[in-house]
Formats: structure tokens, sequence, C-alpha cells
């Protein structure tokens, strides 16, 4: 008897179990009241939305689990869902398709979350929607559209966010303030409709004009939670509110130099300025011919509020500076420019000047002195030095490629650039790389041809090292084992000689290391015994003898 007490005992309490008791989510509590059965997880361990949610909730509060977005259909199996609390969560995403299913939704809150965005046409599926609270966020846009599928809000929170600029037209596009417009006028009585928009970096200069305007204007039924907005920036109007500035229309620039020809001696130092006239503060650059060349400092001063100059630096004049400087200035209005003619006086009237830009003749043969100063596993970093006139306006093309392909591979190199590296090189390959000045070929001396070995594991170990001779066996250089290199000023010969000189010494019995110049300091280089150790015709047949390669 006491037993058969136990078990309707047992089927007595499932019986008052609620579902909520029943059919709950791990660390989350469910609850039954006079809105309906509710979900609670507070701090609980999620990192997304659970799938598993039960379909009868009618309120969801899930705060400070680490939610890091929304995606589509998050709620959308909740079709009863009213009350959708997700506060203080580290979401950073809201699919346009996360509301769907919630047409019984009436109050949505993301306070304390990290949203830069909103995608403002899911609240298509939220008609019902009455409380949307989205402050301390990162919102900086508000779209002029943004409030177009929200005509039945009566609380709109975005206070403590990033906004700084918004149109008016966010708010006279508003169906909700549209209809209590046309109501209150009519008929005096109306719910009123609460909006939060202060504690943001509000930037007070012509663009919020018509916002400014119209936060003076609300009155009821429009009511700000906080009236006294206040400037963020710029700093003639910094922490002064709305209801003290007074903002003008903006205006396009307009861009003009006080001197529009300059004529100056070689090697003094030049400054061109350029004023502009516009609201809001306009963007200004300076084009000119030899910008990427030869890149001159700009200086921008505010005279006043609406007015900005801009001064471009020249120092010691070259010939190559002479011609038109051209300053751009643009908001969001539209854009002016003005330009600047720079020449340069000729001390000695008998003696014309050179053309503006320096320009090499065919003739001409600068000295490239050029080394491999470096090598990995798969590659070689080449090093050069030119004795150019103008170093910092020579540009270089690199030349690569197989040693017997008619077309290399060609990269432009800049001003002050004097390294390249060369990676991904394929074994038993002979390879030739030369630097030149830009658009010329490149000339006797101006490249170094090397050779990769056929032995990988060889290269990988990089334990022994070999001299070889660079530039016309006038350099030694330390490389891995089986990798050769000489210019092309002696392809051929270069290894003969280089082979001859180490016989000469064995002859002469001349044990004495050679000198090293060049060598890769972070590499330990062997004696000139190892290049010449193994020079019989049996062992030529390795990747590595460079008797081989020529």
């Amino acid at each position: 008897m006491d037993d058969v007490y136990g078990i309707l005992t047992i089927i007595l309490l499932f019986s008052l179990a609620t579902p909520a008791d029943l059919a709950c989510l791990a660390g989350c509590a469910c609850t039954d009241d006079h809105l309906g059965r509710s979900l609670q997880c507070m701090e609980a361990p999620m990192a997304q939305i659970p799938d598993n949610i039960p379909h009868d909730f009618t309120k969801i509060r899930i705060e400070n689990c680490h939610l890091t977005e929304l995606p589509p259909g998050s709620f959308s199996a909740v079709v009863r869902l009213e009350f959708l609390w997700l506060n203080f969560n580290e979401i950073t995403l809201m699919n346009v398709k996360s509301l769907e299913g919630l047409a019984n939704l009436t109050e949505l809150r993301l306070q304390g979350n990290k949203l830069t965005s909103i995608p403002w046409t899911a609240f298509q599926d939220t008609p019902k929607l009455k409380i949307l609270d989205l402050k301390h966020n990162r919102l900086d846009v508000l779209p002029e559209h943004a409030l177009r599928f929200l005509p039945g809000l009566t609380y709109l929170d975005l206070s403590f966010n990033n906004l700084n600029i918004i149109s008016k037209d966010v708010f006279l596009n508003w169906p909700l303030y549209q209809k209590t417009e046309k109501t209150w006028s009519k008929e005096g009585i109306v719910s009123n409709v609460v909006l939060a928009l202060h504690d943001n970096p509000w930037k007070c200069d012509c663009r919020l004009k018509g916002f400014v305007e119209f936060i003076r204007a609300v009155n009821p039924p429009i009511i700000l939670m906080n009236s006294y907005l206040m400037c963020k920036s710029p700093d003639s109007k910094v922490s002064k509110f709305f209801h003290e500035i007074q903002l003008k229309t903006c205006v396009k620039p307009d861009a003009s130099s006080p001197d529009a020809n300059v004529t100056l001696p070689l090697g003094s130092n030049a400054t061109l300025e350029c004023l502009v006239k516009a609201r809001p503060a306009p963007s200004i650059h300076w084009t000119y011919s030899l910008k990427m060349i030869r890149g001159f400092a700009a200086m921008e001063t505010q005279i006043d509020e609406d007015t900005f100059s801009s001064h471009l630096l020249i120092p010691s004049l070259h010939l190559a500076d002479r011609g038109v400087y051209t300053c751009s200035a643009n908001n969001f209005i539209g854009n002016s420019s003005a330009s600047v003619l720079v020449s340069i006086s000729n001390p000695n009237s008998s003696a014309p000047l050179p053309p503006p830009v320096p320009i090499l003749s065919s003739d001409e043969n600068p000295y490239i002195d050029i080394r491999i100063a470096k090598q990995t596993v798969y590659g070689i970093t080449l090093e050069w030095f030119a004795a150019t006139e103008n170093p910092t306006e020579t540009w270089y093309t690199i030349h690569f490629g197989k040693y017997d392909s008619p077309k290399k591979d060609m990269t432009y190199i800049g001003p002050g650039i004097n390294t390249y590296s060369v990676e991904n090189l394929l074994p038993v390959t002979k390879y030739e790389v030369c630097v030149a000045l830009k658009n010329h070929p490149p000339r006797e001396g101006q490249c170094v041809v090397f050779v990769t070995g056929n032995d990988v594991s060889e290269m990988e170990q990089r334990e022994r090292l070999i001299h070889i001779i660079v530039l016309v066996c006038a350099m030694v250089l330390a490389v891995p084992a089986g990798m050769y290199a000489c210019t092309t000023e002696s392809r051929i010969g270069c290894a003969g000689k280089c082979l001859g000189f180490c016989k000469r010494r064995k002859r002469h019995g001349d044990m004495q290391e050679m000198e090293r110049q060049g060598t890769f300091d972070s590499l330990q280089a062997a004696s000139s015994e190892t290049l010449c150790r193994d020079d019989k015709p049996k062992d030529r047949g390795r990747g590595g003898s460079a008797a081989q390669l020529y």
C-alpha cells in the first residue's frame, strides 16, 4: 500500500509540474506569470542562440552570455514571443532576417552590445514593435529611411552611441512622426513618443544644421528624454548645447592661390600656398608630376571657421621640380582647384637650362654595383648600389627569369630601395637577375647569373658552404652548396678563371684562405679550398660543380 502511495505521489508531482519545469535550457530559468511563459538566461555559457528553444515562450531574456551575432531566423520558431531582451552581450552582427517570424514582438532591447550598424529593413518582420532600445552600442550612421518600418514605436533609445551627423529627414520620413503631426494638430490627443539621442559625439557643422533645427522645434507628442544635446566637435563648438549654436548652410570649396607663378633660384627652398573657403572643412591635397618619386610635405591650418590654407614645402629646388602644382579641395558638396607654376631662374643666362625632368640618353651607362647579399632555402636577396646624379629620384627595373629565356619578368623599384628578394626557385635551374635604370635595358655588369643545385636536401641542410666569385671574380660571397653566381660580364669565362685561379693556388701549395669580401654575415664561410678541392671530371657530374655550369 505504501508503494502504491509513493507511486501516486510521484505521478501527482509530475502532473503539477509546468512545462517550464520540464523543458528549459541548461543554465537558464523558466517561469510562468501573467505575461506568459518566460526564459531567463543570465551569464549562461552560450556563444550562440540555442536552436532548441521551446516554442511557447512569450518573453526571452538572454544577458551577459557572450552572444556575438543574431543569425537568420534566430527566434523564428518562437512565434508567440513578445519581449526579447539581449542586453550586455557582444553582438556585432545582426542579420537582415534575424527577426523573421516575430510578428507579435512588441519590445526589443539590445543595450550594451557592439553593433556598429543595424539592418533597418529587418523591422518589416516586427510590425507591432513599440519599444526599441539600442543604447550603449557603436552605431555611427542613421540612414534617411531607417525608421520607415517602425510605425508603431513609442520608445526609441539611440543614446550613448557614435552618431555624429544625421539628417532631419530621418525623422521627417518616420511614418509615426507624420501620423502624430496630423493627429495632434486635429485632435490634440495622441500617445507620447519618447526619443533618446543624448551622449553621442555630435559634430556641429553645417551638415547638422537641419537636425539641430528639428531638435529645437520638437514638441509633444515627441518627447526628448534629454533635450540638452551637446556638441563634441569642431573645436569652436565643443561642449556647447544645440540651443546655443547657430549653424550656416554648407557650401562647396573655393580654392585660390596668392601666387599663380613662382620663380626661384636653383637650390632654394619654396613654399607654395593654397587658400580654400569651404563649409564644412574640405580635404586638401596637392598633385604634381614627381609626386610618386619626390613627395613633399604639406601643412594645413585653419584661418577662420570657413577658411583653410595649405602650404607645400619644397626643399632645395631641383631642375626636375619645375612645372605645375595643383591644389585640390573637396567636401561632400563639390570640389575646386588652383594651380601654381614653378619656374627656376638661370643664374647664367648664356647657358640654357636642361629639360624639366632628367632624361637619360641611350649612351648613358651608370655604374651599378650588384651582389647577392643573402640566401634563403629557396631564394636569394639581391643588393645594389648605383652611382647616379639624383639617387632620390632614380627608379630601377628588376629583370628576372631563366637564363636562356628571351623574356624576363620586370619589376619596378622606387627611389630609396636597393634590395630585392627572389623566392620559389626551382632546383637545377640557371637564372639571371639584372638591375637597370627604369625603362632601360640592362647593361654589361648589371646582371648576376646563378644556378641552383640538384640536391634539395643538400640545400636545406645549409651546413656546407662554398666561396663563389661575383662581379667578375672580384667579390667573394658565401652561399649555400649547389648555388653559384657570376656577373654576365663574362658568363663563361668567369668559372674558368675562377677554377684556373684555384688550380694555380694548389700548384703553388698556397693554402692560405682567400680574402673574403661581401660575405653573408649570418653564415660561416668555408675556406677557398672548398671551391677547388673536387675539380676532377668524375665529381663534375654533381649539380654542385661550378665547372659543369658553363
